[in-house]
């Protein structure tokens, strides 16, 4: 049994800056196997606590390490109708792996999640990868507003139940944030669509290019459906609410990432309209600031993430970080944005040096302006990656829907709204989150949908 963690193979930083394929190469069989022997095989499997959805494990590592690639797959994708893409990028760090018996004295926790992907991957391709639905069809129909991991989820296990399930999407790709928002170096699309279509398999209908609130309304699918659940997800950007952040080249980076993800904007000759700047500055330390960093990166431009706080506060995944890094992005620490500079479009960015306070709510150290600190940047474009929530349409288009203050749909522990019939899960009950905590929302709202309609859901 090997004590040292078995790295990812990755492509080379000087190479991968270059392109937009995958970064992450993936074990090979020696590496799988080599990693999975590194698993205890706890019985009290402390792992399987981290785990939003409840993957056993330590059972479909068993199979790794015995070369029984049919079985593991059977047993992920038994709990996880989206292996593929939470092998790539669920943050297993502060989950799964977090809890791992190995982490703290033993070389470091073992690799689930790279584990966890080459099983997920076997499976695409190994000819045998749509599910079959099995179960009698249920006299139940209920539709799903969204197509992002939450509603995959979701539908996915209602489908597998027998329910006739029918998903609504606004835009004109099914997929959601793993289609629009995470980049192809970080999520191959072809991935995204093996999952879509392993869905389909199971009798989802997707209906694409239909807003929910503008093209159809929450009381008319209550009318039409026996259920209904809502994960649009949370799409509306949030803002610096600085001088200057009208002028042209300032993107959220919600918008940047999903012109050049969804719309092909950073192709020679693509009509979609993105100012592909030379000296970009990048606003937040989060994943998606750093997925907006690499893809200006890859477009060929300099770039400055620009964040309030320490290296230590960031709550990018660990790996992400360090891919930033290697892939020459510049990190301006203890720094923050107080004016963006420029006539009709970006020439700079106004910034001030911050020190860190006592804790805040958040438990990470507050960070404070110094005075008489002031400083210019040059630049030619902004993104703004401060965090999303949700978009207020269906908020606004069914007034009786219970919503907070931050304009999340208030749901109890199972997913159950205000509103009898009408569930939600996700980012729109959340806020932005992780896919895996979505994917876990989903499967909540699924089990309380099939509760409520009498459905024995025993075997699910």
């Amino acid at each position: 049994m090997s004590s040292e963690r078995n790295p990812m193979p990755v492509q080379p930083a000087d190479t991968r800056i270059f392109n937009f394929d995958e970064v992450a190469l993936g074990y090979t069989p020696m590496l799988a196997k080599a990693e999975a022997e590194r698993c205890l095989s706890c019985k009290n499997a402390p792992c399987m606590k981290g785990c939003p959805v409840g993957v056993r494990i330590p059972d479909f590592i068993a199979c790794v390490k015995r070369g029984d690639m049919d079985r593991a797959a059977d047993i992920l994708s038994a709990d996880n109708n989206l292996a593929a893409v939470c092998g790539r990028v669920c943050p297993q760090e502060n989950q799964c792996e977090k809890l791992c018996v190995r982490r703290e004295k033993l070389s470091g926790s073992v690799a689930i999640g790279n584990l966890e992907r080459y099983v997920a991957d076997w499976t695409l391709t190994s000819g045998n990868n749509l599910p079959k639905r099995e179960k009698p069809d249920l006299n139940l129909k209920v539709a799903v507003v969204g197509s992002g991991p939450a509603s995959l989820s979701c539908a996915a296990d209602l489908a597998i139940m027998g329910a006739k399930v029918t998903m609504y999407e606004a835009l004109h790709k099914a997929g959601g944030v793993l289609m629009y928002g995470i980049p192809q170096f970080r999520l191959p699309k072809d991935v995204v669509e093996k999952q879509l279509d392993g869905v389909r398999a199971l009798g989802v209908d997707i209906v694409t290019d239909v807003v929910i609130g503008k093209s159809l309304f929450i009381e008319e699918l209550l009318e039409e459906f026996d259920a209904v659940f809502i994960g649009s997800g949370a799409g509306l950007p949030s803002f610096l609410g600085v001088q200057g952040e009208n002028l042209g080249g300032v993107y959220s980076a919600n918008e940047y990432l999903t012109r050049v993800n969804l719309m092909g904007a950073g192709r020679e000759g693509a009509v979609t309209p993105l100012i592909i700047g030379k000296k970009v500055a990048v606003v937040g330390a989060g994943n998606v600031a750093m997925d907006s960093a690499r893809t200006a990166r890859r477009l060929g431009a300099e770039v400055t993430l620009v964040y309030r706080r320490s290296r230590t506060e960031m709550p990018a995944r660990e790996e992400e970080i360090v891919h930033a890094e290697e892939e020459g992005v510049r990190f301006m620490l203890l720094t923050n944005p107080v004016a963006i500079l420029g006539e009709g479009a970006v020439e700079g960015m106004r910034c001030v040096k911050m020190q860190l306070g006592e804790p805040d709510q958040s438990g990470r150290r507050r960070p404070i302006p110094v005075a008489g600190s002031e400083f210019d940047i040059q630049c030619d474009s902004v993104i703004v990656a401060l965090g999303t929530t949700p978009n207020p349409i269906i908020k606004n288009s069914c007034p009786n829907l219970a919503t907070s203050a931050k304009g999340t749909i208030e749901v109890d522990e199972c997913g159950r709204t205000n509103i009898p019939r009408l569930y939600a899960g996700g980012d729109a009950t959340t806020g932005a989150a992780t896919v895996i905590l979505a994917m876990g929302a989903g499967k909540r709202a699924a089990r309380a949908i099939l509760t409520d309609m009498a459905v024995d859901i025993r075997k699910m």
